[in-house]
C-alpha cells in the first residue's frame, strides 16, 4: 500500500527538476514543503519564517506549478513589496524561476522607464512586481486599460506583509486590492510573506479583507511549533555601554577587522555622523538611508555586497529582505523600537554555513542601554509584538473614494460602498466623509453619479493626480546636487538657519559646502569640503515612543532583571548606576507617585509607555498638571494633590477612560486631512494616540504615594 504523496511530488516536474539540478538543493525547507498544498489548492495564506527563511521560494514554486497546471494567461500573479529596492533585488530571482517554465516576470514602479512600461503593457508578464502606490497609479492611469491588463489575475503575493499591516500603507493596500478584485470580476487568492509576528492568525484575517470567511486560510509557520527555538550561543548577543556615538565609532573600528559589518542606527542623522567618524578613522564605510539618492544607495549596496573588510551604516532601510551579500556581523546603536525589528536585523547574520547569528549592541547613553536591555529581555522570552492596523483610517477612505472616481470617471452615489465589500471603515461609517467631499467640492454629484470636483483638481490634480495616489506625505526636503550628481535630500531648516561662515551639510557620510540654493526648484548645489557638515531631518528617529510592553520590561530591568546575553563590564557598571538612580521610581508591587524632587510637581511613575500616559493625562485632567508633557515613564500631577484626591480620581477613572486631546496643528501631518471634516480628522488622531489597555492596566495597579526624601 503506497502512502500519501510527498509535497514535492505536487509541484510541476520542471520546477522540481530545476530545484534539484539548477539550484542543487537536496530538498525543500519545512516552510517550503508545508506551503505547497494550501497554495496549490487556492487557499489564502500567511507564510511566516525568520529572515532568509526561503519565503519567496515557498510562494513562487507552488504558484508557478499551479500557473502551468491551470494554463494561466496574461499577468496572473502580482508580487507586491513595500520598497522599490526590495523589488529590484527580487526581480533576478523571479526571472530565473519563471524562465524554468517559459514564463516571464517584470518590474513596475516609479523608477521604471516609459518605454519599458509600454513593453509591459504590450507583452503582459506572468508575474508583475510592484508597490501598492504604483498599482493604484495603474488603476487610475488613462494609459492603462486596467480591465484588460488585469483580466488574468489569480493571485496576489504581499511580501513583508507585517511592514504594511502596522500602518496606513496597509489600509491603502487592502482598499486597492478590493477595487482590483472588482475590476477583475473574481475573488483573488492572497498570500502574505512575513517575518515572525505575535499574532499571525489576526494578520491573516486582516490580509483577507472582505474575503474573510469566504475562502480557506492557513498560517504556515513550522518554526513556531518548536518548543525550544534555538537561540544564538551565549556571547553572540552582546550589550556594551560606550557613552557616545564617537566612542561607538572607535569600538567598531577596533573590533572585527577584516569582516563585513552592518550597523543599524535609529535616525538618519546618526547614520551620517557615525559614517563620517568611521571614514575619518580609515574604515571603508558605506551609508544607506531614505534621504540618500537612489544611485547613492545602490552604489553602497553593490559595493558592500562585493567587499569584505568594510562597514555599512543604515537606518531600517536595510532591515527588510534586501540582499547585502555574505555578512559577518550586525551591530546595533542603542536599540530598535520593536523586538520584530531586532529579529529582522539579527536574521541578516548566520546565513553562511558554519556561522551563527550575532548582534552587538552599543549603547550611547543610559536610555539606549535601558532600552536595549528591555528589548533583549522580551526577546529572550520569545515575545514579539502583535501587528495591529491603526484604527479609524478615515483619511484613507477619503483618498480611496476620490481615487475610485478618478479610476471609473463616474460612480453611483449609492454604489460606491460595493467597491470595498464592507471592508472596515469603507462601509456605512464612511457616509459622512462622502457627504463632506460633496459639500466641499472635492466631488460633484449629478444624476445620482459622483465624479471628481474642482477642489480635488485644485488640491491633488498636479501631474495627472500623482499626489492623490501618493498616500504618504514626505517632508518638503531640498535635493542636494554636486554638479549634476544627486547626493540626496536635506531638511530646508539647514538652509535657512543663521550660520557664521560658510554653510555646510553632512550627507552620504561627507561634508559639503553649499554654493548655491535654487529656492523655486527646491535644490541646493554643493562641493566637497573637509569636515564641519551638519545633518538634520524630521520624523525618523525623533521623538519615538516606547510601547507599554517595552516600557514595562525596562521597569523590570531597573528592578534587577538581566537579559540572558553577554554584558560587558561597562554595561554592567552603567546598568548598576541606572538602577541606583532610578530606584525610587520603580516598585515591584505597583506604580509609584513621588512628590518633590527635581521640581515641585508630583510625578506618577506608571512605566506604561507614552500612549498609555497621554490617555491617563486626559482621563485624569482634574488632577493632572495642565502643562502636561507625558513621557514613556511618568505623567505630572498637580502640586497640591492630596492622597484622598488621588485615590478618588483614580477609582473613578477606571472604566471611564478618555481619548487624548489633539493639537489641531497635528492634523496637517495626516495626508488628505483636508478632505475630512475637522472633527473626524481629530477623532482619527485621538484614537491613534491612545492606549486604552495600557492606561487601564496602570490604573488598576496598586500605587505607592511617597515623598522624594523618603
Amino acid at each position: 500500500m503506497t502512502g500519501a504523496p510527498e509535497p514535492l511530488d505536487r509541484l510541476h516536474p520542471g520546477v522540481v527538476h530545476h530545484i534539484v539540478n539548477t539550484l542543487g538543493w537536496p530538498g525543500l525547507r519545512p516552510l517550503q514543503e508545508e506551503a505547497i498544498e494550501p497554495l496549490l489548492d487556492g487557499a489564502d495564506a500567511v507564510l511566516l519564517a525568520p529572515t532568509a527563511g526561503g519565503k519567496t521560494e515557498a510562494a513562487s514554486f507552488p504558484l508557478l506549478s499551479r500557473m502551468a497546471a491551470e494554463s494561466w494567461t496574461g499577468t496572473s500573479v502580482l508580487y507586491v513589496c513595500p520598497l522599490k529596492a526590495l523589488l529590484n533585488n527580487l526581480l533576478p530571482r523571479l526571472e530565473t524561476y519563471t524562465s524554468w517554465l517559459g514564463r516571464t516576470a517584470a518590474l513596475w514602479h516609479g523608477d521604471v522607464s516609459q518605454p519599458r512600461r509600454k513593453r509591459i503593457l504590450r507583452d503582459r508578464p506572468d508575474i508583475l512586481l510592484t508597490t501598492p502606490e504604483s498599482l493604484e497609479a495603474m488603476l487610475v492611469s488613462a494609459n492603462v486599460d486596467h480591465r484588460a491588463f488585469f483580466s488574468g489575475l489569480r493571485t496576489i503575493v504581499v511580501d513583508e506583509v507585517h511592514a504594511f499591516a502596522g500602518d496606513d500603507r496597509g489600509w491603502h493596500l487592502l482598499a486597492v486590492l478590493e477595487r482590483l478584485e472588482r475590476v477583475v470580476g473574481r475573488s483573488v487568492q492572497r498570500v502574505g510573506l512575513s517575518a515572525t509576528v505575535g499574532n499571525p492568525e489576526q494578520l491573516l484575517t486582516w490580509l483577507q479583507g472582505s474575503e474573510r470567511d469566504k475562502r480557506a486560510a492557513y498560517v504556515v509557520a513550522p518554526h513556531l511549533r518548536e518548543e525550544n527555538p534555538v537561540l544564538p550561543p551565549p556571547g553572540e548577543i552582546q550589550l556594551d555601554y560606550v557613552g557616545s556615538l564617537e566612542n561607538a565609532a572607535t569600538v567598531i573600528t577596533s573590533l572585527h577587522r577584516g569582516e563585513k559589518r552592518l550597523v543599524f542606527c535609529e535616525s538618519r542623522r546618526q547614520v551620517e555622523m557615525l559614517g563620517e567618524s568611521l571614514r575619518a578613522k580609515g574604515v571603508t564605510t558605506f551609508l544607506s538611508h531614505a534621504s540618500l539618492s537612489m544611485d547613492e544607495r545602490r552604489r553602497a549596496e553593490e559595493a558592500f555586497a562585493d567587499a569584505r573588510d568594510c562597514v555599512i551604516v543604515s537606518t531600517s532601510t536595510l532591515e527588510l529582505g534586501i540582499d547585502v551579500g555574505d555578512l559577518d556581523r550586525v551591530i546595533q546603536i542603542d536599540a530598535p523600537s520593536t523586538v520584530a525589528s531586532f529579529l529582522q536585523r539579527l536574521g541578516r547574520t548566520g546565513r553562511r554555513s558554519g556561522s551563527t547569528r550575532n548582534c552587538l549592541f552599543l549603547a550611547t547613553d543610559e536610555d539606549g542601554l535601558l532600552g536595549a536591555a528591555a528589548l533583549l529581555l522580551l526577546w529572550s522570552r520569545g515575545w514579539v509584538e502583535p501587528v495591529v492596523a491603526p484604527p479609524e483610517p478615515r483619511h484613507i477612505v477619503a483618498q480611496q473614494v476620490l481615487a475610485l472616481c478618478l479610476q471609473e470617471h463616474r460612480v453611483g452615489d449609492r454604489l460606491w460602498q460595493e467597491w470595498w465589500g464592507g471592508l472596515g471603515s469603507f462601509g456605512p461609517s464612511a457616509e459622512p466623509i462622502v457627504r463632506h467631499l460633496i459639500e466641499e467640492g472635492f466631488l460633484e454629484r449629478d444624476g445620482g453619479m459622483l465624479y471628481i470636483g474642482p477642489e480635488a483638481e485644485r488640491r491633488f490634480g498636479y501631474r495627472h493626480f500623482m499626489d492623490l495616489t501618493a498616500v504618504f506625505t514626505a517632508a518638503p526636503e531640498f535635493t542636494v546636487l554636486a554638479g549634476r550628481k544627486e547626493i540626496g535630500t536635506t531638511n530646508p531648516a539647514l538652509l535657512t538657519e543663521e550660520v557664521a561662515g560658510p554653510r555646510r551639510l553632512l550627507l552620504s557620510g561627507r561634508s559639503w559646502q553649499v554654493t548655491y540654493i535654487d529656492w523655486s526648484r527646491r535644490r541646493c548645489f554643493v562641493e566637497p569640503v573637509e569636515g564641519g557638515g551638519k545633518a538634520r531631518w524630521g520624523g525618523v528617529g525623533s521623538g519615538r515612543s516606547a510601547s507599554y510592553e517595552l516600557t514595562r520590561s525596562a521597569r523590570e530591568v531597573l528592578l534587577g532583571a538581566d537579559p540572558p546575553i553577554a554584558l560587558t563590564r561597562r554595561a554592567e557598571a552603567a546598568l548598576a548606576q541606572a538602577r541606583d538612580s532610578g530606584a525610587k521610581s520603580v516598585h515591584p508591587a505597583g506604580t509609584v507617585v513621588i512628590r518633590g524632587g527635581r521640581d515641585t510637581n508630583v510625578r506618577w511613575w506608571t512605566w506604561a509607555g507614552y500612549q498609555a500616559n497621554v490617555t491617563l493625562a486626559a482621563t485624569l485632567a482634574g488632577i493632572a498638571d495642565p502643562l502636561q508633557r507625558p513621557t514613556d515613564t511618568y505623567i505630572r500631577l498637580r502640586e497640591d494633590l492630596t492622597l484622598d484626591e488621588w485615590n478618588r480620581a483614580k477609582a473613578s477613572a477606571i472604566g471611564q477612560l478618555c481619548l487624548p486631546a489633539v493639537d489641531t496643528r497635528a492634523i496637517h501631518g495626516l495626508k488628505f486631512s483636508a478632505a475630512l471634516p475637522q472633527r473626524l480628522a481629530e477623532a482619527t488622531l485621538a484614537a491613534r494616540l491612545a492606549d486604552l489597555d495600557g492606561a487601564s492596566a496602570a490604573l488598576k495597579e496598586t500605587s505607592r504615594f511617597v515623598s522624594a526624601g523618603d
